[in-house]
């Protein structure tokens, strides 16, 4: 049930085993932070990693923050192109479509592995990892829904018993980080997947796995529907700069926020004193 863990324990060794000790908890910040700018939306799809500015923001050497660039493109969730380097990846709306698909097949056959009735232990930290992701959704703190979904997700589908799949599950999740941020902030859907969360717990203390698989599906299901809704049912790559685009002609994020008024300026360097003074 905890394998999924432990594999990315021995993903992260081999990540740091190409750093020194000391630079190891650096990297593991960077990429964290770098993944969580980017599921919040304030690094946007096409827009550049650029070294020397994670390395000031970071107060990180050149080698950990390529390092850290590599871990994020293994992730799915950056791209490198040639004479452009390293930058936040966008899907075109095919990628997205079979990515959904193929998460669907993964994760409802997931579902459907998890032993009826399921322990009361089991059901317990289920319980209590809900109970923190409901807490997330009524502070408004987007960073801690966001961990703490994932947290919920990785641990019901390792009820399943099937480290493999709960590690291509882990995997292909990933790599749709970098439109998270159109759910996470679209009207209603936090308390929308809040309200799952606890139905899907319902369902296996009923023993209901027809219900439980179906709460999977839609859930996941959702998640497409409002990105789609969020940017519109069009969008498109244009020229070399393959730049994602509305039918409005604006990127996805211009899209998000120009429906939502306009929004106080934050510097990209936020919360540099803070990892340097660490």
């Amino acid at each position: 049930m905890r394998s999924s863990v432990h594999t990315r324990a021995m993903e992260n060794e081999n990540s740091e085993a190409l750093v020194s000790r000391g630079d190891s908890e650096l990297l593991r910040t960077l990429v964290s932070s770098l993944e969580e700018d980017i599921v919040l939306g304030r690094l946007h799809p096409r827009e550049r990693l650029i070294e020397d500015e994670l390395m000031r923001r970071f107060a990180a050497k050149r080698h950990v923050v390529r390092r850290a660039l590599a871990d994020l493109q293994q992730m799915g969730i950056v791209e490198r192109l040639p004479n452009r380097g390293a930058l936040v990846r966008a899907y075109q709306a095919q990628e997205i479509q079979e990515l959904y698909v193929l998460r669907n097949l993964l994760e409802g056959h997931a579902a459907a592995l998890i032993p009826m009735p399921l322990s009361e232990p089991d059901i317990g930290e289920l319980k209590a990892v809900q109970a923190r992701h409901d807490h997330a959704v009524a502070s408004g703190d987007l960073a801690s829904v966001f961990r703490v979904n994932l947290e919920f997700h990785e641990l019901l589908f390792s009820m399943s018993g099937n480290a493999y799949l709960v590690e291509a599950i882990r995997q292909f999740a990933q790599r749709t980080h970098g439109i998270r941020f159109y759910c996470l902030t679209y009207p209603g859907y936090l308390e929308q997947a809040r309200r799952e969360h606890w139905e899907m717990i319902a369902a296996i203390e009923s023993c209901d796995r027809q219900s439980l698989v179906r709460l999977c599906h839609h859930h996941l299901l959702a998640s497409r529907q409002c990105y789609e809704q969020a940017v519109g049912p069009q969008f498109r790559v244009f020229g070399d700069a393959r730049r994602l685009t509305t039918s409005s002609g604006l990127s996805p994020s211009e899209a998000v926020r120009s429906r939502r008024g306009p929004r106080t300026t934050r510097s990209r360097l936020s919360g540099s004193r803070a990892h340097r003074g660490k």
